[in-house]
C-alpha cells in the first residue's frame, strides 16, 4: 500500500472535543471520522487493525469448541417479549414497526436469538454442551456516548452463548472461556487487562466478570485489595463496616439547627464526625414516582446499582415536592411518618449516639440508638466500598479504587431465558429441564482504542505487531533522489513478495511530515531510506517502541526485517 493513496487525512491538531488520547490520536490519524453521536465510519487502518483482532478472537472460541454462527440485526419484538426484556429494558433498545404495524427491535445482544435459534435443535441431553458465537454490528441508544471508541451508539461485538444440561458444566465451560479472554487480551497487546467480579444487570445471572484496562480515563471504579486477589467493580463490591458502639447510649433529643442542612454544616454545629451521623438519600421508583428513603452512615454514598437490585425495578434521584411531607435537609429515621418504602444500611447497625434529621425544618435529633429507637429495622448492604476500607475476603483495611475501561465481560446466566423462553431437553432420566446458559462478550472497537489508549506516546499510537495496521512502514525521505526511489522500490517489492505487510512513504514531503505521519499510523517497524543511508550502503530500522534502532546492509534488509517481525511478534504471547 502506497501511503499517497491511502484514503483519510491525517493532521497535527488535536481536536477540540477530544478528551482522551485515544480519540484524538485516531481522528487525526485518519482511522476514523465522525457521522453522528456515538456513530463512526472506519477508514483503513482501523479495519485492518479490527480484521486482525477478529481473527485472534476467532482462533480462540474455535479453541474451545465454539461455532460461529451469524444472527440478525433486526428481529422481531416477540422474541424480547418472550424473555420479558422487552418492556424491562429502556431506552437503550431501539424499537420500531415495519410497513405492516408489525413490531421490531434493533439488536443490541442476542440472547433471545440465540435461544431461538436452538431451541428446536437441544430437546436431547445428547446435544450438549455446545457455544455459538458471532462478530456482528449491534446498536444500543447510549444516553452519553464518549471517548470516541470507547462508548458509543453504534458498535461490532464478539457475542457467544453457550448452553449446559447443568449449573456444573456451565461452571467448567465458564472457566475455559475465562482463560481464552485472557489470552486474547495478552495477544492483542494489553496483558495487564484484570477481571473483576460484577453486576450482571440487565442481562441477568448470578455470576458474572468483567475484564478491566486499569486506565485514569475508565468511566468505571475498579476496587482491588492489595493483601489478597480480591477484585470487582464497584457496583458488585460487598461493602465491610466496622461500628464502634460507644458503652452509653445518649438519651435522643431534638435540637435545634436553624438554616443548617448539609453534612458538613450539621457536624460543624454539632460537634460530631460523619461516622456518628445518619443521612437520608431519597429516590423514586421509575414506573409510578413512589418514593424510597435509604438512611446510611453519614461518611458512606449509596450504591444504586445495589439498591435496584435489592428493590428489583428500575429508580432515579427523588425530586421531593411539597405533598410528599418529607422534610428537605431534615429527614431522619426516628418517627418518619408516611407512605415510603424505607430502607437502612447495614453500616448503621448497632450505632448509637447518632445524629441525624428531625423530621421538620431546622431540627435534627441527637442520641439516636438505632437499636433502641427504631423498631424492626432491617439491614442491607447499599453503601459503596470505600478507598481505604475494609476487604470483605480477607478482612484488612487494603481496599483501593481504581479506573478502568471495560473490554469484556462474561455472565453465567442459569435459566433466565431459557426457562422465560420455554427452551427444555429431556435429560438421561427422562425428565424435562431447562438448560443453562452462560454468555461472554468483547467490544472490539472498544478494544481498539482501549489497547490505543494503553500504548501510544505524544506523537501517535503503538500498535502491537498481531494487530498492526501494517508490519513495517518504508520512509523514502528524498524521494526525489534516483537512487533513494530506486533502493526503496525495490525494498518495498522484496518485502512485498516476501509476504509481509507493508505502508510505503514516497512522497515528495518534509522528513518532518513523512515521520509524523509515521508516528500516528503506529506501524511497529520503520525502514528509513535516505542519500545518506544510501551513501553508507545500509538503511535505518527502527521500532515505533523506541527499543530498536539499527542501521542494517541493503542487501540484509529483508532477513533483518524478517527477524525483527517475529521478534516483536512474541513479545505478547503467552
Amino acid at each position: 500500500m502506497k501511503l499517497e493513496k491511502l484514503v483519510g487525512e491525517r493532521f497535527k491538531e488535536r481536536p477540540s472535543d477530544c478528551v482522551i488520547d485515544s480519540h484524538a490520536l485516531m481522528i487525526r490519524g485518519g482511522y476514523m471520522k465522525y457521522v453522528g453521536n456515538g456513530i463512526y465510519s472506519s477508514l483503513l487502518p482501523l479495519k485492518r487493525i479490527t480484521r486482525k483482532i477478529e481473527k485472534i478472537i476467532r482462533e480462540e472460541m474455535d479453541k474451545i469448541d465454539g461455532q460461529e454462527v451469524q444472527f440478525p440485526v433486526v428481529m422481531p419484538a416477540s422474541l424480547w417479549q418472550e424473555s420479558g426484556r422487552y418492556e424491562s429494558i429502556g431506552n437503550e433498545l431501539v424499537r420500531f414497526y415495519d410497513r405492516n404495524k408489525n413490531p421490531l427491535v434493533l439488536g443490541m445482544t442476542h440472547e433471545e436469538a440465540a435461544v431461538q435459534l436452538v431451541r428446536d435443535y437441544a430437546q436431547s441431553y445428547s446435544k450438549y454442551p455446545f457455544m455459538v458465537y458471532q462478530i456482528q454490528t449491534k446498536f444500543r441508544d447510549e444516553a452519553r456516548p464518549r471517548g470516541g471508541l470507547i462508548r458509543v451508539r453504534e458498535f461490532t461485538m464478539k457475542d457467544a452463548y453457550s448452553f449446559h444440561i447443568n449449573q456444573a458444566d456451565l461452571e467448567n465451560y465458564y472457566e475455559r472461556c475465562y482463560q481464552a479472554y485472557g489470552r486474547i487480551f495478552s495477544r492483542v497487546g494489553v496483558p495487564e487487562v484484570i477481571s473483576v467480579a460484577s453486576d450482571s444487570g440487565m442481562m441477568g445471572g448470578n455470576i458474572s466478570h468483567e475484564f478491566m484496562l486499569l486506565t485514569p480515563i475508565g468511566e468505571d471504579s475498579i476496587v482491588i485489595c492489595s493483601n489478597c486477589s480480591y477484585k470487582a467493580n464497584m457496583e458488585a463490591a460487598d461493602s465491610v463496616v466496622c461500628n464502634e458502639r460507644d458503652n452509653i447510649s445518649d438519651n435522643i433529643k431534638l435540637v435545634s439547627t436553624p438554616d443548617i442542612k448539609t453534612m458538613e454544616e450539621v457536624c460543624g454545629f454539632l460537634h460530631v464526625t460523619k461516622e456518628k451521623t445518619c443521612k437520608a438519600v431519597v429516590y423514586q421508583k421509575n414506573s409510578d414516582n413512589s418514593y424510597i428513603v435509604v438512611f446510611i452512615r453519614g461518611d458512606l454514598d449509596v450504591n444504586e446499582t445495589k439498591l435496584s437490585n435489592l428493590l428489583g425495578y428500575d429508580i432515579h434521584t427523588a425530586t421531593i415536592i411539597v405533598e410528599s411531607e418529607l422534610a428537605t435537609g431534615y429527614i431522619g429515621p426516628y418517627l418518619l411518618e408516611g407512605n415510603y418504602t424505607i430502607l437502612y444500611d447495614k453500616s448503621l447497625d448497632n450505632a448509637n449516639n447518632i445524629v441525624c434529621g428531625g423530621n421538620r425544618l431546622g431540627h435534627h435529633y441527637t442520641g439516636l440508638d438505632i437499636g433502641r429507637d427504631i423498631e424492626n429495622a432491617t439491614f442491607h448492604d447499599l453503601a459503596k466500598i470505600q478507598d481505604g476500607g475494609i476487604c470483605p475476603c480477607c478482612g484488612k483495611r487494603s481496599i483501593s479504587i481504581s479506573r478502568g475501561v471495560e473490554v469484556g465481560n462474561i455472565f453465567q446466566l442459569g435459566t433466565k431465558y431459557t426457562k422465560s423462553m420455554n427452551m427444555t431437553f429431556v435429560d438421561e432420566e427422562g425428565t424435562t429441564q431447562y438448560p443453562s446458559m452462560g454468555c461472554y462478550g468483547i467490544g472490539i472497537g472498544r478494544l481498539v482504542a482501549s489497547v490505543c489508549e494503553a500504548l501510544h506516546d505524544e506523537f501517535g499510537p503503538i500498535w502491537p505487531m498481531a494487530i498492526a495496521p501494517w508490519q513495517v512502514h518504508i520512509c523514502a525521505v528524498r524521494s526525489d533522489d534516483n537512487a533513494v526511489k530506486e533502493i526503496a522500490n525495490k525494498i518495498y517489492e522484496e518485502l512485498l513478495r516476501s509476504g509481509i505487510e507493508v505502508i510505503y512513504d514516497d512522497r515528495s514531503v518534509r522528513a518532518g511530515v513523512m515521520f509524523s505521519d509515521a508516528d500516528l499510523l503506529g506501524v511497529p517497524l520503520r525502514i528509513i531510506i535516505s542519500p545518506r543511508n544510501i551513501k553508507e550502503n545500509c538503511c535505518e530500522i527502527i521500532s515505533r517502541d523506541k527499543t530498536i534502532s539499527m542501521k542494517v546492509a541493503l542487501d540484509l534488509i529483508k532477513e533483518k526485517t524478517l527477524e525483527l517481525i517475529q521478534l516483536l511478534d512474541k513479545k505478547y504471547i503467552d
